[in-house]
């Protein structure tokens, strides 16, 4: 065993490491982190790919359904401004594993629902389970990784629930295209995984250097930071949640952030939810080709996920890590390559290419707003200001969710979801001009 592995199997008294040994043991933070979100993602995203099951089994309209989708978001978006406090307070491996076994055990409950009251109270109770996950995560990398790598990090991190997509729209499609299985089981077997990632998280992670019991090499940029952070917990030490709220909420740059974000998320759920709705519906030509049109969908997250890779990076490397420029940048390409979607005639070839490019930029941005989490309100509050900013982000969600089922109602026009994502990006990267960061 190495020097780092042994500290992890048990000591307690801080070890100086080699650099090498360091980077390996933050390197396994962060990957341990991001397999565990690679899974969170199969217990919320997978309800559009229910929504024709329920519709015809419970017989509830879209509105109805979206206002249940966007009970889930209204949740989570509650659960994120306390989860992010107490990630901060009780640290994140525990609060990630928990919330990954709690949102397991209410999709299968979700599963049984036998009407809209079921539906939309187990559902919602999973969106709130959920919250657990995100800041924790972002807590645990914020601790392991300094300011000049937070692009790169939180853009491997938003590469994984990236992929997170990717991963529930593929065992989503395998379940009611493939196996031809009914809705219900689109909550039973995918969010499996998620329980396998939850556990192996807490197994593997380690809240802090100072938890697993080592300190960085010195004279590195890592050792800096620990000295600082050392600071940071002296300074406070016996700080109230009400200081740390107060702290962040009177942050005007954490307002800027959580508007834009509210907006790019508007955009993000309205494709996440609304694409696999219109992939199945009548709106869409596929020309004739033997593909399943919920195979091509899987463009969208796939596109999600890079984007959120290149992202991280450039806003480091090219923006020298200003975040408000990267996200600026992929707002009005995301809105464009929308539009595109809308107004274009595609095949299924071209349509596949349009879609993923609307998922790269639409979603690239996370990267730089989690970045960005950290930067504005430093580290000792790295999770009250993520589980604030991303409160805005699924309030905006939530409150589009009723609206736009309303309008595929109305209109039985389910490729009217592009054009709202694309006035959606457009707020966004008008309000990220406010964030100069």
């Amino acid at each position: 065993m190495s020097k780092a592995e042994n500290v992890m199997a048990g000591s307690r008294t801080p070890e100086p490491l080699q650099k090498h040994e360091y980077t390996r043991l933050k390197w396994r933070m962060l990957l341990s982190a991001m397999f565990c979100y690679f899974f969170f993602y199969t217990g919320r995203q997978t309800f559009g790919f229910a929504i024709p099951g329920i519709q015809e089994d419970l017989g509830l309209s879209k509105a109805t359904l979206g206002a249940i989708s966007g009970i889930l978001l209204w949740s989570y978006a509650a659960g994120q401004m306390i989860n992010g406090n107490l990630a901060d307070k009780w640290g994140g491996r525990r609060m990630m594993a928990a919330g990954a076994i709690l949102s397991t055990v209410l999709n299968w409950g979700t599963s049984f629902s036998i009407g809209v009251k079921s539906l939309g109270i187990l559902w919602g109770a999973n969106g709130f389970a959920q919250s657990l996950g995100w800041p924790s995560g972002g807590r645990v990398i914020s601790n392991w990784w300094a300011p000049h790598e937070r692009g790169k990090s939180f853009g491997f991190y938003t590469f994984a629930a990236g992929m997170a997509s990717v991963l529930a729209f593929v065992t989503s499609t395998i379940v009611v295209d493939t196996l031809d299985l009914d809705w219900q089981w689109i909550f039973r077997v995918p969010v499996l995984l998620m329980l396998v990632g939850g556990v192996t998280f807490y197994l593997v992670a380690r809240d802090s250097p100072a938890q697993a019991g080592v300190t960085p090499p010195a004279g590195s940029a890592d050792a800096a930071e620990a000295k600082e952070a050392a600071s940071e917990a002296d300074a406070s030490a016996g700080e109230t949640s009400f200081q740390r709220y107060r702290a962040v909420l009177r942050n005007p740059k954490i307002w800027s952030t959580g508007i834009a974000i509210g907006f790019q998320n508007m955009a993000r759920y309205g494709l996440l939810i609304w694409v696999p709705v219109y992939f199945l519906g009548d709106n869409w030509e596929d020309g004739g080709s033997s593909v399943s049109p919920l195979w091509i969908s899987v463009a969208l997250p796939v596109g999600m996920a890079a984007g959120a890779l290149v992202n991280g990076q450039i806003s480091d490397r090219l923006f020298g890590s200003r975040r408000d420029r990267p996200i600026i940048l992929f707002m009005v390409l995301g809105a464009l390559t929308a539009l595109t979607m809308y107004v274009a005639p595609l095949n299924v070839t071209t349509g596949i290419i349009v879609l993923f490019l609307t998922g790269f930029f639409v979603y690239g941005p996370q990267s730089s707003f989690w970045a960005l989490c950290p930067d504005i309100a430093g580290r000792r509050m790295a999770g009250t200001a993520t589980g604030v900013v991303n409160c805005f982000a699924y309030i905006f969600a939530g409150a589009a969710e009723p609206m736009v089922g309303a309008l595929m109602d109305s209109t039985g026009n389910t490729s009217l979801i592009f054009p709202i994502v694309a006035a959606a990006c457009g707020c966004s990267a008008l309000v990220a001009l406010t964030i100069r960061r």
